[in-house]
């Protein structure tokens, strides 16, 4: 009968065998002895009974579990992680979990690689079905995962830089505001999360740097940027247009999301370096640096510890690429 289980011997040692969820379970007791085989079966009935069979559990009940432990650790990927659920969905939204097999997963990879999905992002998607089966597994929802193919081969990390004369033609096609952003990170190296995310408490002009917290920072290290010439040029710009109670240093300006999404690769298509990517500032900002004999740039822009737990980010004012 299904979920009562059997016992039976190979040689010496005692095995049992039940029925869970229309599959079978077999185990070694690792005993000669009968009775302890007859515990191990009765525990893992219990275990079995004491969860909620799985064949009612789907795709999507994975994925809501998934973003809620997002959000319960507060995982500042947020975003990023919902764009990887919504590619799974498309293909699995629905499926039953105990449909959702080692074969099934390297279907989906193929197709994704077929639809032009890089490997890197099919890997992070991947990945992220995996840590959803670890989740229900754990909280006993489902008794295993299944066997996850092999990751797909990556490209190597990009290696883009802006030389000078293309970081300016790129910014006279860009909006008022989309051209201080790209400012700010030629001449910061800082990450696009890290400049948009900037507030006004973070900026100490008169002490004539920008303090990034441990919070903001990808790593979990804060930074210190000197407020250099070209960098206290955004600033002024910004505070020029800043609203009442606006706390937030980098804002659209009454431009339609439509056109902030779009006015980057357009830009760059039009100064003739299609493809690019604003993190190619981050690259281009630690050449500078090694370019121009500061020791920050051995740190790609990051700098150094100092005692107080903040890297300081040493800027040459005005660098720019030869």
């Amino acid at each position: 009968m299904a979920g009562t289980g059997r016992i039976y011997q190979r040689g010496h040692i005692y095995y049992i065998a039940y029925r869970w969820d229309g599959r079978e379970y077999r185990e070694s007791a690792r005993s000669s002895q009968r009775s302890v085989a007859e515990q191990l079966l009765a525990q893992r009935l219990r275990e079995r009974r004491g969860s909620a069979p799985s064949v009612a559990l789907t795709f999507d009940a994975l994925a809501a579990w998934y973003l809620d432990d997002y959000g319960v650790r507060r995982l500042r990927t947020l975003d990023t992680a919902r764009g990887r659920v919504a590619n799974l969905r498309a293909v699995f939204g629905g499926w039953p979990a105990t449909a959702i097999t080692t074969e099934a997963i390297r279907s989906y990879q193929r197709t994704r690689r077929t639809s032009g999905a890089a490997a890197a992002t099919v890997n992070r998607e991947t990945s992220a079905l995996s840590r959803m089966f670890r989740l229900a597994v754990r909280s006993r929802q489902l008794a295993e995962r299944p066997v996850f193919p092999e990751r797909l081969e990556e490209n190597g990390p990009r290696q883009g830089f802006f030389e000078h004369g293309e970081y300016t033609a790129v910014r006279q096609y860009l909006p008022a505001p989309y051209q201080d952003v790209l400012d700010f990170a030629y001449y910061s190296g800082w990450r696009k999360r890290e400049i948009l995310g900037l507030r006004w408490d973070e900026v100490d002009e008169p002490g004539g740097v920008v303090r990034l917290s441990p919070q903001r920072s990808k790593t979990r290290v804060g930074r210190v940027l000197p407020i250099s010439p070209p960098i206290a040029a955004v600033l002024a710009r910004r505070r020029a247009t800043q609203r009442v109670g606006e706390s937030q240093v980098f804002h659209r300006d009454a431009v339609t999301i439509r056109v902030w999404r779009t006015a980057w690769p357009e830009a760059c298509r039009r100064a003739g370096v299609p493809g690019r990517l604003l993190h190619d500032c981050r690259r281009t900002a630690a050449r500078n640096l090694v370019r121009a004999g500061s020791r920050a740039g051995r740190d790609a822009a990051d700098g150094a510890q100092d005692p107080g737990g903040v890297r300081p980010v040493q800027h040459r004012a005005g660098s720019r690429t030869a």
